[in-house]
């Protein structure tokens, strides 16, 4: 099978059943975890908005015209707080308007531990099993990403808003009550979150203290004591013994690969 590659598709069962894209067609990995798999990047590259031919991609698979010019490719994506729409200057208003001023989710992750993170709120649990979190629980309903990012910079003063990939792919991660941490987060930042009611209105603003912690298990065989990650610009061939897979990464018995990192790549699978 031939084609660039796209982020794994998941759906979230006991243990998450993976896809992989390649080109219009998608394998299902599972029922491969144990068997040896090689991918051969054929040396081409196609950007994953504009699909042109392209020597170097940015921001995980874009040309650069597109990186400089798509909303999506803003530094207030990664950064919603900073977020300049209300200035006029937003990149794609109407893409903003669509993408960004919808509702969307304040959550608490442990991945390689406790972390807070914002997703919309149609990428839940998408957003977990992308990050190769194993709990997960959301903590505030919010009417745009904006507002998602304020809270979790209040948050981020108290817990990491970061994974450690390679904790997280050893799989180093002891279980954690994060309805507990929620409670506890709530109270530290209580006089914040109080002001941004007041600010935005309650109506906004939506805490989650009814939620309970939804527990993710990923299809993997042995974790990686030690990590080896391959890159396609170094080295076009990836094999080995498929162990399992986590967030966007396979784990192989020779090392492991960033899935999303490489979209746009041509491979033969």
């Amino acid at each position: 099978m031939q084609g660039p590659l796209k982020k794994m598709h998941t759906r979230l069962d006991k243990p998450i059943q993976y896809n992989l894209p390649i080109g219009d067609q998608s394998i299902a990995l599972n029922p491969l975890i144990g068997k040896s798999v090689k991918l051969t990047y054929t040396g081409h590259i196609f950007c994953v908005h504009c699909n042109r031919s392209i020597k170097k991609a940015f921001n995980q698979g874009y040309c650069y015209p597109c990186f400089i010019s798509l909303a999506q490719c803003d530094m207030c994506i990664l950064k919603p707080e900073t977020c300049h729409y209300a200035a006029g200057t937003c990149r794609e208003p109407d893409w903003g308007q669509a993408f960004c001023f919808q509702p969307h989710m304040v959550y608490l992750a442990n991945s390689s531990g406790i972390k807070v993170g914002i997703t919309r709120q149609t990428q839940i649990p998408v957003r977990w099993m992308d990050q190769g979190a194993v709990q997960a629980l959301p903590i505030f309903k919010v009417q745009s990403r904006y507002l998602a990012g304020l809270i979790e910079v209040v948050i981020a003063q108290h817990i990491s808003d970061k994974t450690s990939w390679q904790q997280m792919l050893k799989n180093q991660v002891e279980p954690i009550d994060l309805a507990a941490k929620r409670d506890e987060l709530m109270a530290l930042c209580e006089a914040e979150l109080a002001e941004m009611i007041q600010r935005f209105g309650r109506q906004a603003i939506e805490l989650l203290s009814g939620e309970q912690p939804v527990d993710i298990h990923f299809p993997v065989d042995n974790y990686p004591a030690k990590i080896k990650s391959f890159n396609f610009d170094k080295n076009p061939e990836v094999s080995g013994i498929l162990h399992g897979i986590k967030g966007q990464y396979l784990l192989l018995d020779t090392g492991v690969i960033n899935i999303r990192k490489f979209s746009g790549y041509e491979v033969r699978f």
